[in-house]
């Protein structure tokens, strides 16, 4: 996989889905500054991980929904590196509960932690890419943002404002040669999902055509290929890592 840039900024990256993300994309060549929130020793192991192989990284903390911290965050990785050539918005958590009994606390606190956040990341990449016209934006968003689930109504409307928001952003990029495109993972085998009873995952599984929970590699590689040079002439698009669920 070839790459023009030379960094990328992964946000989320001390664990699970985003810590692969980074790992894979240091295996490319590319430096890798891995954002943690709270999980520094996580962080730590991954950058750990990444050196031991040989690649280049470092760790930087902030809360992603904090715009001063993500801020001074980028301003950082262009004052040690020059620029900031690619952005992974990965960071998000989830509160379930039917909406019934939700209250808009609960709704806006996963707003602001997964959409205002890739806002942010988005516009403050828009505006550091642009001066060296070039760079691309991944956006992680989740099938939960294209299918809607019950008592998750604050986090699919979350992922589903990322994938809209994202085509405008798309559309504001390209003539300054900055691409933004989305991917929407279904069900993943991440520690979130081990956790499950078996009956339950059976159950997902029997929904997915090709009958299995995806990995996070695959995840990392579709997340890979979107920033590389070889989808120079893609933007604005939306790419499902479900195993076909929904189609």
């Amino acid at each position: 996989m070839k790459f023009t840039g030379k960094n990328v900024l992964v946000t989320g990256a001390s664990r699970g889905i985003g810590a692969k993300i980074a790992t894979v994309l240091a295996g490319y060549g590319l430096k890798v500054w891995i954002n943690y929130r709270s999980g520094e020793a996580q962080a730590l192991e991954v950058k750990k991980s990444i050196e031991d192989a040989g690649g280049k990284a470092e760790i930087l903390g902030f809360d992603v929904s904090d715009e001063a911290a993500f801020v001074d965050g980028i301003k950082h990785i262009v004052a040690t590196d020059g620029e900031l050539s690619y952005l992974v918005n990965n960071a998000g958590i989830t509160n379930d509960k039917l909406a019934l009994r939700m209250s808009s606390d609960d709704f806006m606190g996963v707003i602001e932690a997964n959409l205002k956040s890739a806002f942010i990341g988005c516009r403050e990449s828009l505006k550091t890419m642009s001066k060296q016209r070039f760079g691309a934006v991944v956006n992680v968003s989740s099938i939960v943002g294209e299918s809607g689930n019950a008592g998750q109504t604050n986090y699919a409307a979350s992922k589903g404002g990322m994938i809209a928001m994202n085509k405008s952003f798309a559309l504001e990029g390209a003539s300054r040669g900055i691409r933004f495109n989305t991917i929407t993972p279904g069900f993943i085998a991440t520690e979130m999902t081990q956790v499950l009873k078996d009956e339950i995952k059976a159950a997902f599984t029997a929904k997915i055509p090709l009958a299995r929970f995806g990995e996070a590699s695959e995840v990392a590689d579709a997340v890979a290929f979107l920033l590389s040079d070889h989808a120079s002439y893609i933007t604005g698009e939306t790419l499902k890592v479900n195993g076909g669920m929904y189609l």
